[in-house]
């Protein structure tokens, strides 16, 4: 997923970064509300995790402000708030969840996982494309019985176009959501991740090319058998 994490305490947001990134997740962070305000209006964000004592910009009106501004990212609210009202205001300003600090980050993990089923349309647990599958809750993918070996860049190009199996994406698309905000390469990079891909793919017994270049846009998954 594509998070941006508005916290302004870097105690709590630093090793929250580097336990996201662990969990494969592409993360930005904007340590107040008018910069986090600014970064998810410019930026197509699945999930923001957005703590309520911010400066410059408190949560609950930053989160008004996001869904008045038809932002259509999950919104988990952080916070050291813990009463039945300070809870309903949250969800009343259009947040999907809230978690209370100090929080376990194991809980933190299934309740991104439990936002991202809510999403859209409920999404099988396990993403399949023929032989080859998908864990989100374990982060491992295999092909028929072969276990792949990818790195975290492969396996998040994997994890976009499984739960997009009939879209055709470009490459700033695939930039767009595969790095932070500050640090995309070029789009030549696409191109190396997803030849490393495919070779992983075949090596594990799939005969044919399993994302297709799409001449003159982009790339997309091969229609299953």
């Amino acid at each position: 997923m594509r998070i941006l994490l508005i916290e302004d305490d870097q105690r709590i947001a630093e090793p929250l970064t580097e336990h996201l990134r662990h969990q494969y997740h592409v993360v930005d962070l904007a340590s107040d509300g008018i910069t986090g305000f600014e970064q998810a209006l410019i930026v197509s964000y699945d999930l923001i995790l957005l703590d309520l004592m911010l400066p410059r910009l408190d949560g609950i009106t930053l989160c008004k402000h996001l869904r008045s501004e038809r932002c259509q990212a999950l919104i988990l609210m952080l916070t050291a708030k813990d009463t039945t009202t300070d809870k309903v205001i949250g969800l009343d300003a259009g947040a999907d969840d809230y978690l209370v600090k100090p929080f376990k980050l194991a809980e933190l993990a299934a309740r991104i996982r439990a936002l991202s089923r809510r999403s859209l349309d409920i999404k099988p647990t396990i993403l399949t494309h023929g032989n080859l599958q998908l864990d989100p809750n374990t982060c491992q993918v295999s092909y028929g019985q072969h276990r792949l070996p990818l790195t975290p860049k492969e396996y998040t190009i994997l994890e976009v176009f499984l739960r997009s199996p009939t879209r055709v994406f470009t490459r700033s698309e695939l930039l767009e959501k595969l790095w932070e905000f500050e640090e995309v390469p070029g789009e030549e990079t696409i191109k190396t991740h997803l030849t490393n891909l495919r070779r992983k793919i075949k090596a594990a017994g799939c005969e044919s090319d399993l994302i297709r270049s799409v001449y003159g846009i982009g790339y997309r998954l091969q229609v299953a058998d």
